[in-house]
């Protein structure tokens, strides 16, 4: 039986079951240390002076001075220091690290820290730093809004932080290893946590490499984090000559690392009277926090993804992400897609509303077909899916049937419409340049990439697809633990990428041994001739082709599509919203591992109705003042609805088996649908969460 389409175990799933899996906390070396992080407690100003208020003997105490090169983290941007030398740009910056052999003698040290405070910047509309400007421009908007056929409809949306909450915090070990250092760590992105610390160590500390431990959950929070906790850890060792340990506390974790970037969006939209789009005039600003981090890629894909997956000949999309003396905003599910088509998707209800029109017949006049053209220019090919997942959604909730009767009740239906391109940016893929390898073992085959497993299914899903490509057993496919000085370096494990680009490679991987293996099975190969490798590079589409500078051409090789309904219950006492079911239909390919992709869409489908409802960060004084699950509120199984998921397919060619990403889709669609089913009751709901406090306070629609 084929492994691609169907449910086959989990290649990571007995480890994690009896426990004999090793996160980064279970690892212990000979004369381990413990590190901790002293942090700013202002968010902005000078420091004046440091005072080590403690018998410092055993321990070992490291600050700026005992960088080896540059005191930078290398990213898009070497804008952020390991370490504050002289100013503090935000609450929670990483001042002074400490490391004893005891957990609570390290705890108990008090560093007290004087500075000259500095007037804060807290309100991104007021910041004139800019990170990162994007202009789309496609056609003419300026003059489509002096046509007098044409309905105008404006409004401002408004999201939040969110917090990323995976199950496991942030946690590093740095281990000497002769003239060199290894570093274990929970992350998503060896080569990325490589570059920095080559940044940090300079020439003098060439031997580096990075071990991913088991890792409890990414969402994005453990894609360029990793780099900063790695490099703390690595000072504290190369100054004591011991292994050292840094693992954040749930509080420490939620106050000090990046979160989803909180946005405003302002459409200016024209429409005919009879609901076909003539004009979109859209303006981005998203907070990036103190340091640029992966904001302008943040940006770029929200500015992208800004119009929504509709068709429109004149269109002008201006996005900035700007500096404010908060702690850094950085990757997070779905990359800036989620504010911007919540704004689009809540903008769209409002057309229809002004129209007097129903809003799915709006969508199906101006949703995205293939032949069509996007806002930068690409023309969408045969596997575009807007009508296809639009109408089976309408279909299996009967939600026209069920809009009309709950209308004036407690109960209400909402929709969203929604896409997500796959893999990097433009030119990204093709400048990245990323590799697979496999090699043969004597019982089978082994899987060497970069490509983390972070509770997704990496490892099940890349040996799906090297099983059924090369035609042997599953159980003889292996695959290795990501260390960068053994494996290829196949790109980071984000923008939904893993499954449709390294994927691909491996199956190109896949093939070309099975051509040199003959008629001999990989055990018989290796007994009679041993070792083989097959090592291929990604090759993205030829037709693709991007103009960075204009922001013109084709964004994304492919796209997958989404639409949501989620049907609720409002108690008008106590503003509570309880969704009651909610419809995920996705086209995302070919489903590789049914039931992890079903998994996928269910678990982005819980982290996107708590974006909607419950999850705010409180922000005091410019730092997170709820950094505890008992106060920063996530959906629960308790809080979760019934969830219909439904995976339809139209196959990508250039994926494995027909595969597209998957990842970020789900977290695009539930927040605009749960707010359009709040219209439905009557509630003008423009920002997000909409707590019950904030809907208390909504202006009636």
């Amino acid at each position: 039986m084929a492994a691609v389409g169907n449910s086959v175990a989990r290649k990571d799933g007995i480890g994690k079951a009896t426990g004999a899996a090793r996160y980064a906390d279970d690892i212990v070396f000979p004369d381990m240390l413990h590190g901790r992080t002293i942090r700013s407690t202002v968010p902005r100003g000078r420091i004046k002076s440091i005072k080590y208020d403690f018998d410092t003997t055993g321990f070992t105490i490291v600050d700026y001075r005992d960088v080896p090169s540059k005191n930078a983290v290398d990213l898009m941007s070497q804008d952020q220091p390991f370490l504050a030398e002289k100013e503090v740009r935000h609450m929670a910056e990483p001042i002074v690290l400490l490391a004893h052999e005891n957990k609570e003698t390290l705890n108990a040290a008090n560093v007290v820290i004087e500075y000259e405070e500095e007037e804060p910047l807290f309100d991104r509309e007021k910041s004139d730093l800019v990170f990162k400007s994007i202009d789309i421009i496609k056609g003419d908007v300026t003059n489509a809004f002096t046509r007098d056929d044409i309905v105008v409809v404006e409004g401002t949306y408004t999201t939040g932080h969110q917090e990323h909450v995976y199950i496991e915090p942030n946690g590093v070990i740095a281990v000497p290893e002769g003239d060199g250092m290894a570093i274990y760590g929970s992350m998503q992105c060896p080569f990325y946590v490589i570059k920095a610390l080559r940044c940090l160590l300079g020439s003098a500390h060439p031997n580096v490499r990075v071990i991913q431990t088991e890792t409890g959950g990414g969402f994005g929070g453990k894609e360029e984090y990793p780099s900063m906790i790695s490099g703390h850890a690595v000072l504290l060792a190369l100054k004591s000559g011991c292994p050292v340990k840094i693992v954040y506390d749930r509080e420490e974790d939620m106050v000090a690392t990046t979160k989803r970037h909180p946005s405003r969006v302002r459409h200016r939209t024209a429409v005919t009277r009879d609901g076909h789009l003539v004009a979109m005039d859209v303006d981005v600003l998203m907070d990036g926090g103190a340091y640029v981090t992966l904001s302008p890629t943040v940006l770029s894909r929200g500015c992208i993804h800004a119009a929504g997956p509709y068709v429109c000949d004149n269109i002008r999309i201006q996005g900035r992400t700007v500096f404010t003396n908060t702690p850094p905003n950085g990757a997070f599910r779905g990359f800036g897609a989620p504010q911007t088509e919540f704004a689009v998707e809540v903008h769209m209800e409002r057309i229809a509303e002004a129209l007097g029109m129903d809003s799915i017949e709006l969508r199906r006049i101006n949703a995205l077909k293939p032949g069509d053209i996007t806002a930068t220019g690409q023309t969408l090919r045969d596997d575009c899916s807007a009508h296809m997942v639009l109408d089976e959604a309408v279909r299996r909730t009967d939600f026209v049937k069920k809009r009309e009767q709950w209308k004036g009740t407690n109960r209400a239906i909402g929709l969203s419409l929604f896409y997500h391109g796959a893999g990097f940016t433009g030119a990204g893929e093709r400048n990245l340049k990323s590799r697979a390898r496999l090699e043969l073992t004597p019982t089978g085959v082994r899987i060497a990439v970069g490509s983390t497993e972070i509770g997704q299914g990496t490892r099940t899903m890349h040996a799906q697809i090297v099983t059924d490509a090369l035609g042997i057993p599953y159980e003889t496919i292996e695959v290795a633990q990501p260390d960068t000085s053994k494996v290829a370096d196949s790109g980071p494990t984000v923008a939904s990428r893993t499954c449709m680009v390294v994927g691909k490679i491996l199956e190109d991987c896949a093939h070309e041994m099975k051509e040199k293996l003959g008629k001999l099975s990989p055990a018989e190969y290796y007994a009679k001739n041993g070792e083989m490798t097959v090592e291929r590079t990604y090759e993205p589409p030829d037709w693709i082709q991007w103009d960075d500078s204009l922001y013109r051409g084709d964004a994304y090789a492919t796209y997958g599509w989404g639409c949501d309904v989620v049907e609720l219950a409002f108690d008008p006492d106590t503003y509570e919203v309880k969704p009651i079911r909610i419809t995920a239909v996705q086209e995302f390919g070919r489903p590789i591992h049914p039931a992890l992709a079903r998994g996928q869409i269910e678990g982005g489908t819980a982290q996107g109705l708590g974006y909607a409802l419950l999850e705010r960060v409180v922000m005091r004084n410019g730092a997170m003042a709820n950094g505890q699950l008992t106060n920063y509120v996530i959906p629960t199984t308790l809080d979760m609805p019934e969830v219909d998921v439904v995976m339809m397919e139209n196959p990508y060619p250039g994926g494995p088996f027909g595969a597209k990403g998957l990842g970020e889709l789900p977290m695009d669609g539930p927040a605009p649908a749960v707010v359009n089913a709040l219209r439905q009751m009557g509630m003008d709901v423009r920002d997000i969460p909409a707590t019950p406090e904030h809907l208390s306070n909504c202006a009636v629609a």
